[in-house]
C-alpha cells in the first residue's frame, strides 16, 4: 500500500515520448485522420499557467473505467487468464518498444479514494485524431466498444507476454488478428466512453495483472527504464525511479510544442453508425460488427435473439439498437 500511495502522489505529471521509428498511416485511413484533425485551433493554454491547468485536470478527475478484465463480456471477456496460474515473478523483455503517444499524463495509475476504485492505467493527453501506436510487437486480440468506460478500445497481445490496452479511441486502424510492430499506428485518439475530454487510457498487463506503466516506462525521458522489467506480485503496482521535476519540465515543453485544441464531447463520438440495422458482409463476425457500430456483442445477441456462437449469413440483417 505504501508503494501504491507513493506512486499516486508522485505521479503528478508524466509524459510519453515519441518512438524513434517513423510510420505513415495507411492510405485508406488518411482522409479519416485528416477529418478528425480539421478545424482544431489553439485553446490558449500557455506554459506559464501549466501547473494551474494540470491541477484543474486532476481535481476534476473522472471515475476510473470499469475493469474490462473482471466484469463479464460474454465471449468478448478481455481477461483470458482467468483460472491460470500466474508466477510470483517473471522477467519481461521491453527493449523493443514504442511510446503509444507523446502526451503527458493527466491522471496517474493508482487507487481513487473518492470512487473507492483503482485506476489501472495512466491517462495520456491527446487531441482527437492523434495517432496511437503499438507499444510492442504483437497481435491485436480485441477491438471493441464499451459505453460505460473505455469507449472504443484495442487490446494487443505482445510477444514479450505483456498485453496493452488503449481506450477512448475515435477510430481503429487495425482489426482483430492483425500482427503489428512496435510503433505501428493502431488507432486514433479520441473522447469516447466515460470521458470528459480527449485522452488515451493506457494499460500494461501481465496475465491479467495491471502493472503500473510507470514501472516500465520513463515517461519524462520518453523511453523505458531498462531493457527488462521484473514482474512481481508484491510490487507490480509501484512506479520506478520517478523524478517530479523532470516530468513537470516535460509537460511544460509538451504544451508549448503541442498547443491544446478544442474537443468534441464523448456523446458525439460514442456511436459508430446512425443506422438501426446492419447487413452482414463476407468476413464479418459479431465482434467486428459491434466495434464498427459502437455497440457490444451482448447487445447484438439480445436484440437479434441469437447467441455468440450463431453462424452469420452474408446478407443477413441485424438490429443495432
Amino acid at each position: 500500500m505504501k508503494g501504491t500511495i507513493i506512486a499516486i502522489s508522485s505521479a503528478f505529471i508524466l509524459s510519453i515520448g515519441a518512438s524513434a521509428q517513423n510510420y505513415q498511416l495507411p492510405d485508406r485511413h488518411a482522409s479519416q485522420h485528416g477529418a478528425l484533425l480539421a478545424n482544431q485551433g489553439n485553446a490558449g493554454i500557455t506554459v506559464e499557467n501549466t501547473a494551474k491547468y494540470l491541477e484543474e485536470l486532476f481535481s476534476e478527475e473522472e471515475e476510473p473505467e470499469f475493469d474490462i478484465y473482471t466484469e463479464g463480456w460474454d465471449s468478448q471477456r478481455v481477461n483470458c487468464y482467468a483460472g491460470v496460474a500466474v508466477p510470483q515473478t517473471a522477467t519481461i523483455d521491453v527493449s523493443n518498444f514504442s511510446m503509444p503517444h507523446p502526451g503527458y499524463i493527466t491522471s496517474p495509475y493508482g487507487y481513487r479514494r473518492r470512487f473507492r476504485r483503482m485506476h489501472k492505467g495512466v491517462d495520456l493527453k491527446v487531441n482527437i485524431g492523434d495517432t496511437i501506436r503499438a507499444a510492442f510487437d504483437g497481435r491485436v486480440r480485441i477491438t471493441n466498444f464499451e459505453r460505460r468506460g473505455y469507449g472504443n478500445y484495442v487490446v494487443v497481445r505482445h510477444t514479450n507476454d505483456l498485453e496493452t490496452v488503449y481506450g477512448h479511441l475515435s477510430g481503429f486502424l487495425v482489426e482483430p488478428g492483425t500482427y503489428v510492430k512496435a510503433g505501428q499506428p493502431i488507432a486514433l485518439g479520441g473522447n469516447t466512453g466515460r470521458s470528459t475530454g480527449p485522452h488515451l487510457h493506457f494499460e500494461t498487463r501481465y496475465m491479467g495483472y495491471a502493472i503500473n506503466p510507470c514501472g516500465i516506462f520513463d515517461f519524462a525521458n520518453q523511453t523505458t527504464h531498462t531493457d527488462s522489467f521484473t514482474f512481481d506480485k508484491n510490487t507490480y503496482q509501484n512506479a520506478r525511479n520517478y523524478s517530479p521535476s523532470a516530468n513537470s519540465q516535460y509537460a511544460k515543453q509538451y504544451l508549448k510544442d503541442n498547443p491544446n485544441k478544442p474537443y468534441v464531447r464523448a456523446s458525439n463520438y460514442s456511436a459508430k453508425s446512425s443506422s438501426s440495422t446492419y447487413r452482414v458482409r463476407k468476413g464479418d463476425s459479431l465482434s467486428k460488427i459491434a466495434s464498427r457500430n459502437g455497440t457490444t456483442v451482448a447487445k447484438l445477441c439480445r436484440l437479434n435473439g441469437i447467441k455468440t456462437t450463431t453462424k452469420l449469413q452474408v446478407g443477413q440483417r441485424l438490429k443495432l439498437r
